[in-house]
């Protein structure tokens, strides 16, 4: 059992990890008003957020599984505090803090209409932050992190995150109010 447990953390993680790269980059998109090939403009924060909410369950599968499972020894306090954990407690602490600032972004994502649009969007840019750090936990933690396989998705993820981001904070990208508001 626990070789299961082992093995759907691993792929739990996996998926998390492309979900969120997908997420961070429809989260730029999402900004700028753009349009999504087939889709209509509202369809794309849609999608934004149906993505993040999958990959926050396969966070919570990963992390689930690997308390579960005896060999990573995980207990509630290695998910909470970072760099106390007793297997690679470095590189587990970076999860622990890119699960911490993921459950940030959840909560001001659902409180969003309580705290106000400044204070959600302050948060908002930890998902800045949180993708790397769990990049590279991934890496550091991973019983795949440093396999051929594991570096060439880390590659492409990397290089979809780093093209949107350097398009975001290029002068090429316009946030576009009017469309943001056409597409509410």
């Amino acid at each position: 059992m626990d070789e299961a447990l082992w093995a759907f953390g691993r792929a739990s993680g996996v998926v998390a990890l492309i979900l969120f790269t997908a997420s961070i980059v429809l989260g730029i998109i999402t900004r700028s008003g753009r349009l999504l090939p087939g889709l209509p403009r509202f369809s794309v924060t849609l999608v934004h957020r149906n993505v993040s909410l999958v990959g926050s369950v396969f966070i919570l599968l990963h992390v689930g599984s690997l308390l579960l499972d005896s060999y990573a020894k995980l207990n509630v306090t290695d998910i909470l505090v970072p760099f106390i954990g007793s297997y690679k407690p470095f590189w587990q602490g970076l999860g622990t803090v890119a699960v911490d600032l993921l459950i940030a972004i959840i909560v001001t994502s659902l409180l969003r209409q309580r705290l106000g649009v400044k204070v959600f969007r302050a948060v908002h840019w930890f998902s800045y932050a949180m993708w790397p750090i769990a990049m590279v936990h991934s890496i550091g933690n991973g019983t795949d992190g440093t396999s051929s396989w594991f570096l060439l998705l880390a590659a492409v993820c990397t290089l979809a995150v780093g093209t949107a981001l350097i398009w975001r904070l290029s002068s090429r990208f316009v946030e576009s109010a009017r469309l943001r508001q056409e597409s509410a």
